[in-house]
């Protein structure tokens, strides 16, 4: 990684969240803050994979743990206090003054899709989203995606048991999705899948990057 990780604290509602900030050699062209999921934290392996991967392109990478990991809890909270905590993570992150993507994983993805619009962000990441629990696609979580009101790239594993690609509903002409073949809801694939674990992450890094550049003008 081309950087060194400082950490910041922010004070917000519910506790204190944390930052974990991969940042360029040089200037940073935008800000990529990205959260994690109910069941862990920034370590998984697309978020680590995306702060060791965007920096060398110009991209700050901002990875978020929520108050109540922070606190050393092992479940998280409601979805509204998910929400309330992000709103001043995502003012701190705008506060570099640069142009702001917010993101996340699984349950972060569901957080950014629905305060994007509020944090003033230009655009939303949306890895492993989880259209519906597990074996219940009657309860379907489109409208928050739908919802995002801002350009949104949806990263979905097809064999994610929270909701494949073939699932999803007709997406309007600001969102995109890339299926990620073989790949479940933490984009693990079979030994035997073609890409295998680093061609998955290498998908999805490129695909991350690419977007990022054309969603804020570089």
């Amino acid at each position: 990684m081309a950087d060194d990780v400082e950490t910041t604290l922010v004070p917000t509602p519910v506790g204190d969240a944390r930052i974990s900030w991969h940042r360029p050699a040089g200037p940073a062209k935008a800000v990529l803050g990205l959260g994690h999921g109910a069941g862990g934290g920034i370590g998984a392996a697309d978020l680590v994979a995306l702060a060791a991967a965007l920096p060398a392109l110009g991209f700050a990478v901002a990875l978020v743990e929520q108050p109540w990991r922070v606190a050393g809890k092992k479940i998280g909270p409601a979805p509204k206090t998910l929400d309330l905590a992000w709103l001043p993570i995502a003012e701190r992150l705008a506060a570099e003054g640069l142009p702001l993507v917010v993101g996340g994983r699984s349950a972060g993805a569901r957080v950014v899709c629905r305060t994007g619009a509020a944090s003033g962000a230009a655009a939303v990441l949306a890895l492993a989203f989880p259209l519906h629990p597990p074996g219940k696609p009657e309860k379907s979580r489109a409208e928050e995606l739908l919802g995002s009101g801002l350009p949104t790239l949806v990263v979905q594993g097809t064999a994610d048991p929270f909701g494949t690609p073939a699932e999803y509903p007709e997406l309007p002409p600001t969102h995109r999705l890339v299926p990620v073949p073989n790949a479940g809801h933490g984009f693990a694939v079979p030994k035997s899948a073609p890409l295998g674990r680093d061609g998955v992450l290498e998908l999805i890094t490129g695909s991350v990057a690419a977007w990022l550049a054309e969603s804020v003008g570089l």
